[in-house]
């Protein structure tokens, strides 16, 4: 018997509960782990409250980003043995298998080997932050005198991309509500810091670009702000949304996506993995990333697995600077 979070009802951190239960043996093409660390990300927040486009079908599994042991191979796995430290990526729907747990069963596919050199908790906050900001490398292709504007940049992939956009060349630009952040952003590597509740972004911006504006534009939030963003921009970039922490529809801010030539654009980190040559790039560059010390993975805090829960209220907190990891 292990011990597993599971979802009984949609709602705030409290709905999260233990069961006991038999994990039992890998099906075809599946490993059960040891689960050692557990990366906590927004969208399991949004799947346990409801608020997900993936549905839960209750009493549901929760969590897809973990660091573990490899216990037991099922039938038609290569690759991995028995005592092989990996990590699970979402590769897989939110609720479909479950990593809050003490050992869990995932698919093989979804596993890479730990990055050496790194501690299980660093290795559960590695991979879904460098592959979601990895869309300024590979389609942004940010490099040496760009602008990139990061909204939400005190996240775990807010830092990932300043890191990205810092090796890369350009000049990472770290927005954030308010400036209690800002020294803390600065020290993480923000070349600057814009505390868009005291400052107006767009003046800041074309200050520091010499109003030229932003090339590239990294944002989780979307809604209403997109305008916003869309006029701290130079002619022809890009602006990423990848996330939708507003929960507010976003209008298509035409007249400067026309004048400008801006492009718009959704993005998931799906989008590299589910295509193996691309994939295969990004886990190379995170590796020399991390190998070469340019990628540095954030662990805001750590929790205990029996106090799950209360690392949920701080995810949602938003008083973190990084990734909050539970270990198990």
């Amino acid at each position: 018997m292990a011990k597993v979070v599971r979802v009984h009802e949609l709602g705030p951190p409290d709905v999260l509960r233990f069961d006991e239960i038999a994990v039992g043996a890998p099906g075809p093409d599946e490993v059960r782990i040891r689960v050692e660390a557990i990366g906590l990300n927004r969208s399991e927040a949004m799947f346990r409250a409801g608020r997900y486009p993936t549905k839960p079908t209750l009493p549901t599994l929760i969590g897809y980003e973990a660091c573990g042991v490899i216990e037991d191979l099922g039938d038609g796995v290569s690759g991995f043995a028995v005592g092989d430290r990996v990590c699970a990526l979402p590769m897989y729907p939110l609720g479909q298998y479950g990593v809050w747990a003490e050992q869990a069963i995932v698919p093989a596919r979804c596993l890479l080997h730990a990055p050496p050199g790194l501690s299980a908790a660093q290795a559960a906050a590695v991979w879904m932050q460098y592959m979601t900001a990895y869309a300024v490398i590979e389609v942004g292709k940010a490099g040496i005198g760009d602008y990139v504007i990061i909204p939400a940049a005190s996240s775990s992939v807010g830092l990932a991309a300043i890191q990205l956009a810092n090796w890369a060349g350009a000049v990472s630009i770290a927005a954030t509500r308010t400036s209690d952040k800002a020294e803390a952003l600065k020290a993480h590597g923000a070349a600057h810091v814009i505390a868009t509740g005291e400052t107006d972004l767009v003046e800041a911006v074309m200050q520091i670009t010499d109003g030229k504006g932003a090339r590239l534009v990294f944002d989780p939030v979307q809604g209403p702000y997109v305008q916003t963003l869309t006029s701290a921009m130079a002619e022809r970039g890009i602006l990423f949304i990848y996330g939708s922490l507003s929960e507010q529809p976003t209008p298509y801010p035409h007249w400067n996506m026309a004048f400008k030539g801006l492009s718009m654009r959704g993005w998931v980190a799906s989008e590299i993995w589910n295509h193996p040559e691309r994939y295969k790039r990004a886990q190379e560059h995170i590796l020399l990333g991390l190998k070469l010390g340019k990628l540095k993975p954030v662990i805001a805090r750590t929790f205990p697995f029996s106090e799950i829960v209360e690392a949920n209220r701080y995810l949602e907190s938003n008083q973190q600077i990084g990734k909050i990891v539970v270990t198990v």
